[in-house]
């Protein structure tokens, strides 16, 4: 079995993973919350009304002002909903999964023993190897 064919299969083995599975679910709960749809709608309306204002000819500034405090209070709301809040952990704890792959990888690439690579420690790694310390 080639490289290739191996990743495949580690990457359908990564979908079975708690941390994607989370990651997932909280996805779908988010896509079916009406309440945070509804604010995510009308933030995307503020939004583009604000960039409407912005672009005219004659811009209205406290038009501007006022538009863009609706954007900014709806941006918090939203990041502030409980369902967004369980999908930006989970979406950490995945992203964090991936560092650690992507970590395995790269040691592998550059001749090292991917069976070394130990999982950095939570914020230890950005995924970044050009501002690594290094992972072993």
């Amino acid at each position: 079995m080639d490289a290739i064919e191996l990743f495949k299969k580690a990457a359908a083995a990564m979908q079975t993973d708690e941390r994607y599975l989370a990651l997932d679910a909280a996805r779908r709960a988010n896509d079916e919350n009406k309440e945070l749809q509804d604010m995510i709608g009308e933030f995307n309306l503020a939004r583009m009304d604000l960039n409407n204002e912005i672009t005219k000819d004659e811009r209205d500034d406290e038009r501007i002002a006022e538009l863009n405090g609706q954007v900014n209070d709806l941006y918090g709301k939203i990041m502030n909903h409980p369902g967004m809040v369980a999908y930006n952990e989970a979406k950490a704890a995945a992203e964090a999964m991936v560092n650690y792959i992507d970590a395995i990888i790269n040691t592998a690439m550059n001749g090292g023993d991917p069976m070394t690579v130990q999982e950095p420690a939570a914020g230890g790694c950005s995924g970044s190897c050009s501002t690594c310390g290094g992972c072993h």
